[in-house]
This record gives C-alpha cells, sequence and structure tokens, in this order.
C-alpha cells in the first residue's frame, strides 16, 4: 500500500514537472522584438551588404601596382667561327614603371565608396523598420487572436450555464422542448467560434516564429502585452518633424545626392591625363665604350587625351545628380504622405473607441444580464434572448477588432515615422 502511495505521487511530480516544462513564460514586445534582430535571417543577411560595403572602402583607396620589367636582346643562337660564347653580347635591361594619378582620384574613389557605405547603413535600417513593422503586426495580430479566444470561450461557459438553468426550468415544466431544443442548437455556433479563435490564433503564432526564424511548436509559445488604446498622441506637425529626422529612406535619398556630386566630379578627375614614369637599368656588354656597359635611364609617358575624355561619364554622372535630387524630393513628399495617411487612419480609429469604452461595452453587459435575467423567470420570450445574445457578442467583438485596428494603425504611424511614437 505504502509503494502504491509512493507511486501515485512520483507520478503526479512528473505530471506537474511535465506541465511546467511544456508551459512557458509568455515573450513581451521587448522581448519579440530582441529575439528577431539576432535570428531574423532577412535582416542578418542585410548586415553583410554593409560589410561588403565596407570593403569597397579598402578597394577604392588602393594606390596603382607598379609594374616590372625583365627584358634580355642580342643572345647568340649560333655558334661564330666555331667559338659558342651566347651570353658574350647580350643586351640586358630591368625597368620599373609607375602610374601616378592626379587631380585626388583616390580621394574621390575613396570619399564616394564611404558614402555608399552610409547609404547601406540607411538601407538596412529602412530594411529593419519595413521588417519590424511585419514583426508588430504578427505580434497584434496574436494578441488580438488570444482577445477574441478568450471572448468565445467566455460567451460558450455563460451560454452553458443559461442552457444549464434552461434544463432545470424545462425540467420543471417551466419551458417547452422546442424552446430547448432551439437553445441547445444555437450552442453549436459558440463551439464554432471558439474552434475558428483557436485556428486564428495558431496562425498568427505560426507567422510570428516564422519571422523570428524558430522552430519552439507553437503549443508552447504565448505572447502578452498591453491589448488597449492610448488616446493621446502627438499632433501632425510633430510627428512630420520627427519623420523627416529619422526615416532612414529619406537619409539614404540625402545621401544619394551627394554621392552622385562626388562621383560627377570623380568622372572629371577620371578625364585628366595620368603621366607613367619609368625609370630602368641596362647591361650592355658589346658596348664598344666602357663607360657605357651599365646605365640608368628615366621615362615619362603622357597619354594624349585627344578622342577619349571620358566624356560620356561625365554626362551620366551629371544626369545621375539631377535625377537622384529629383528622388530625394520624391521620397520627402511621399513620407509626409505616409504620416499623415498613417495618422488620419488612427484619428478614426480612436473616434470609433472613445464611445465603445465609454458607453457601448457596458451597455452590452446590462442588456444582455438584464435580458438573460428576465428571460430565466419568464419575463421575455425565447428569441429576445438570443437577439440579446448575439448584440452583446458584436459588440464585443467589435471592441476587440477595433482595439486591434488601433494597435495596428499605430504601427503603421510609427513605421511612418521611422521610430516609435505610439505605444
Amino acid at each position: 500500500m505504502r509503494n502504491t502511495h509512493l507511486s501515485y505521487l512520483t507520478l503526479s511530480l512528473l505530471l506537474c514537472s511535465g506541465s511546467r516544462a511544456l508551459a512557458q513564460k509568455p515573450w513581451n514586445w521587448e522581448e519579440v522584438r530582441a529575439r528577431f534582430e539576432q535570428s531574423n535571417p532577412t535582416l542578418q543577411a542585410g548586415k553583410l551588404n554593409v560589410d561588403e560595403s565596407k570593403a569597397q572602402e579598402i578597394t577604392s583607396y588602393l594606390r596603382p601596382n607598379p609594374t616590372l620589367t625583365l627584358s634580355a636582346d642580342g643572345t647568340q643562337i649560333a655558334p661564330d667561327k666555331g667559338v659558342w660564347r651566347p651570353l658574350a653580347g647580350t643586351f640586358e635591361s630591368t625597368s620599373i614603371g609607375y602610374l601616378l594619378e592626379r587631380q585626388r582620384k583616390r580621394e574621390l574613389r575613396l570619399e564616394t565608396a564611404k558614402q555608399a557605405t552610409v547609404i547601406a547603413e540607411s538601407n538596412q535600417a529602412d530594411l529593419a523598420r519595413t521588417l519590424l513593422f511585419n514583426l508588430r503586426t504578427a505580434f497584434v495580430s496574436t494578441l488580438q487572436a488570444k482577445a477574441v479566444l478568450q471572448l468565445a470561450r467566455d460567451d460558450l461557459a455563460y451560454y452553458d450555464h443559461v442552457l444549464q438553468i434552461s434544463r432545470d426550468r424545462f425540467n420543471a415544466g417551466d419551458i417547452a422542448q422546442i424552446d430547448l431544443d432551439r437553445l441547445e442548437l444555437q450552442r453549436v455556433q459558440y463551439e464554432s467560434d471558439v474552434q475558428t479563435a483557436e485556428v486564428d490564433l495558431r496562425t498568427a503564432k505560426i507567422q510570428l516564429l516564422t519571422l523570428l526564424n524558430d522552430r519552439t511548436l507553437v503549443e508552447k509559445v504565448d505572447v502578452a502585452g498591453a491589448f488597449a488604446f492610448n488616446e493621446e498622441i502627438m499632433s501632425r506637425e510633430e510627428l512630420r518633424k520627427i519623420a523627416l529626422g529619422t526615416r532612414p529612406d529619406l537619409k539614404a535619398a540625402i545621401v544619394a545626392v551627394s554621392k552622385a556630386e562626388t562621383d560627377y566630379k570623380l568622372a572629371f578627375a577620371n578625364g585628366s591625363t595620368d603621366p607613367i614614369l619609368s625609370t630602368w637599368y641596362t647591361h650592355n656588354s658589346s658596348n664598344n665604350n666602357p663607360f657605357g656597359i651599365n646605365t640608368l635611364g628615366v621615362n615619362i609617358s603622357m597619354p594624349l587625351r585627344i578622342f577619349d575624355r571620358n566624356q560620356g561619364e561625365k554626362l551620366r554622372t551629371r544626369l545621375d545628380f539631377i535625377r537622384n535630387k529629383r528622388l530625394g524630393d520624391a521620397a520627402e513628399a511621399e513620407i509626409l504622405g505616409d504620416v499623415d495617411s498613417g495618422y488620419a487612419t488612427l484619428e478614426s480609429t480612436l473616434t470609433l473607441l472613445r464611445p465603445y469604452k465609454s458607453k457601448y461595452l457596458q451597455q452590452s453587459v446590462q442588456v444582455r444580464d438584464t435580458v438573460a435575467f428576465s428571460y430565466q423567470h419568464g419575463g421575455v420570450s425565447l428569441l429576445d434572448f438570443l437577439n440579446a445574445e448575439s448584440e452583446y457578442r458584436n459588440v464585443q467583438l467589435g471592441y476587440i477588432n477595433l482595439v486591434g485596428a488601433y494597435l495596428n494603425a499605430a504601427n503603421q504611424l510609427n513605421r511612418a515615422v521611422g521610430r516609435e511614437v505610439v505605444q
């Protein structure tokens, strides 16, 4: 008997430890964001673009390599009068040449490479901005699905309570069989709502785990956060000002204009002539002058830029400069439009939410409870009770969907501004 008691105790401990192992602390938004920044493959791949651009800075500032030339001439290939001395009259020469770059070509190449790195960093920040928007949308969808599931379960529990009271009334002869049957048939809708909400929650978690590149089982994942709205937001003028100073895509557009100007200067520098300085040493054993056997020489070679003066590249970079200026203006206009659109959507959602919070939610609870009480005591018809239940569910579900719409609108506005301005 004692061994049996110990076995039950051991089994209970194992079950408790197993349930604790399956349970996992819910992730809040800060934890989800930290996991995303560490593990999202798209974000990690984007960081390599910045590293590649920095590597280009090294290449851009490298000096030209010198050229080494070794030559020999005058070597005998046939004997002279029966005597073969192949190296006796060989002319030997060693020369080194170096290209002298003029008009700050290296400095301009380095400058444009550094500007390209700044653009790559801004593009990476803009990629993170877009991916964080997707992540926040998945996080809000999960919170919304949890709220809908909880509402569906509460509605089912409440309906089961009413249904049990109705069975007791039927057994007491207070209501007809047809009314009880209609009540039991209506329960199918509440069961369906629970199942649909569970599937929606599972789908939202899958989307979240995909963005996190996490292989954790869906059943072990949970999130936690405030599923509510804040009525206080900044003015549209303040949000516009923040966006113009924060958005990484606008910064990339501004730097692209500076880079295009540098490229234009580099095109003119590349159209200039770069001399090649050469020096050599020669050994000519066949020279009749005993002082001319070993000699040194210097040479300067100047390409004549008569036909090719880099005209095409000069024209292209000038047009590219104008194009980037116009793209910068377009980016600024698009950012202001994003802010205005996000602000209008958020304000519209708040306008709908305020009466729900101050009036409709409480009214729906009062109407449902009052009609349910009256129905249980024979004061109203079954149809009135079912209508009150449907109205309560629609109001509560409408409020949850509106809060989800508010959080998504806030997420959209944060994306438009470039940082979190609405929690």
